[in-house]
């Protein structure tokens, strides 16, 4: 990775706005980190411009006193339900077919899989090559060096709506910094958490947001698919506001104490060896009261909490994964399974209902290869904001490097006026 390169990542969700700022030497060194609560964003877009810039400007601030450094370039993240995505082949003629096949010859036929129809309203977020055929040989990840004369690309290609795009650009414009990359926040939690080896054989990245579920489906390594589906797990805090009869705030705080239980609440099986009737009902009754809610909420029944309110949400949101895993046509092409990640992945009874119903083995996904001040973010919640800083050091890679095709999943999509002008010549052919 490129020694030394500041990274700043900035991930836009429904339920929070988190900064990292990392430098990037061996590893993510993170530097500075903050979080703080969205404002004008609903369902992982902007519905209001100017809240939303206040709430990104304080977050990049906060991460900026802490870091100690300033920030003029970001790597932000984009979700929604206008997320799309599609595959598509190029086929090009090698210029030099006595020669090797250069980084220009990668470049044209890239242009050529992402020369496919779409509205005026869309835009393309990234390009990520699949695999590469020379002359009828399949499945070649690099192709720069080889011989051949005729080069074909199989391509994964995300776009979103264009006013999503404009408002985000727009936000950040008024905040006082340029977005250096704009990445689905889908694929950059797969950057976060994924090994190779899941990715090679095959595995569905599930990304529980607060408003929006993000879905990746990795095939030989790279992404065959991408979704969004429009439920998260705010549905789950709406539910228990519901069912208990308080606000949203208190149905959320009860939520993360029964995905976090303390020690007293872990000994329920124990306590379920007790033979009186009454020692059961008192096991199953979790006291609340130290949550301070103004509803005096103090004592609730646990199974009627998890197994009443919170598992047939979580059954609602897999059984719309499993659907989404059909549609692609991947399903049984994932022998690694699932991976969730995300805020909602810490929801008691995630893991479980997501092997109940897509019969796959399940795994949370946490990000990993950081140092630094990590305490807070290595959990699921921020492996978005992880993926950001990781994405950023890897176009750090790619615009030192002549584009030699490091990027995991193949090269990005870029707007050449955003970066320093002797790259803009080279990042031009990127560009929708």
């Amino acid at each position: 990775m490129t020694e030394g390169k500041i990274v700043v990542g900035v991930d836009i969700g429904t339920s929070k706005i988190v900064t990292i700022i990392a430098r990037i030497d061996e590893a993510v060194n993170v530097l500075g980190v903050s979080e703080i609560n969205s404002a004008g964003i609903k369902k992982g877009q902007i519905v209001n411009i100017e809240e939303a810039v206040v709430a990104i400007n304080t977050s990049i601030e906060a991460a900026e006193r802490m870091a100690g450094v300033s920030v003029s370039r970001v790597i932000a993240s984009i979700g929604g339900s206008n997320i799309e995505s599609q595959n598509s082949r190029g086929v090009v003629a090698v210029s030099q077919p006595e020669g090797e096949i250069a980084h220009s010859d990668v470049t044209r036929v890239i242009d050529a899989a992402k020369a496919v129809s779409m509205p005026s309203t869309r835009e393309i977020i990234h390009v990520l090559p699949r695999s590469f055929t020379v002359d009828g040989q399949e499945g070649i990840k690099d192709p720069v060096g080889m011989t051949g004369t005729r080069l074909e690309v199989e391509t994964h290609i995300v776009t979103a709506g264009s006013p999503a795009v404009r408002n985000l650009e727009k936000a950040f414009s008024q905040v006082g910094v340029d977005v250096e990359g704009m990445v689905f926040s889908g694929y950059a939690s797969g950057l976060a958490v994924l090994s190779e080896t899941e990715k090679e054989l095959g595995v569905v990245l599930i990304d529980i947001g607060a408003g929006t579920t993000d879905i990746s489906i990795y095939i030989d390594g790279s992404v065959a698919y991408s979704s969004v589906l429009p439920i998260g797990a705010r549905h789950i805090t709406n539910d228990l506001a519901i069912g208990l009869r308080i606000s949203l705030e208190s149905a959320e705080k009860v939520k993360l104490f029964l995905s976090k239980p303390p020690k007293k609440i872990l000994k329920y099986e124990d306590a379920l060896n007790i033979e009186e009737p009454k020692d059961k009902k008192a096991a199953d009754e979790v006291d609340l009261g130290s949550l301070g809610l103004p509803e005096q909420l103090n004592k609730v029944s646990q199974k009627t909490l998890v197994d009443g309110i919170i598992r047939p949400r979580l059954n609602e949101i897999f059984t719309m994964v499993g659907l989404e895993i059909k549609k692609s046509g991947f399903g049984g092409q994932t022998p690694s399974g699932l991976v969730i990640t995300g805020g909602g992945a810490r929801t008691i009874g995630a893991i479980e209902s997501a092997k109940r119903m897509l019969a796959m083995p399940v795994r949370v996904g946490e990000p990993q290869d950081m140092k630094g001040i990590i305490d807070e973010i290595q959990d699921t919640p921020f492996s978005d904001v992880v993926g950001l800083t990781i994405y950023g050091a890897l176009l750090g890679i790619e615009s030192t490097s002549s584009f030699k095709m490091k990027l995991p999943g193949g090269i990005p999509q870029f707007r050449a006026g955003k970066l320093p002008k002797k790259f803009v010549d080279l990042i031009k052919s990127f560009i929708p």
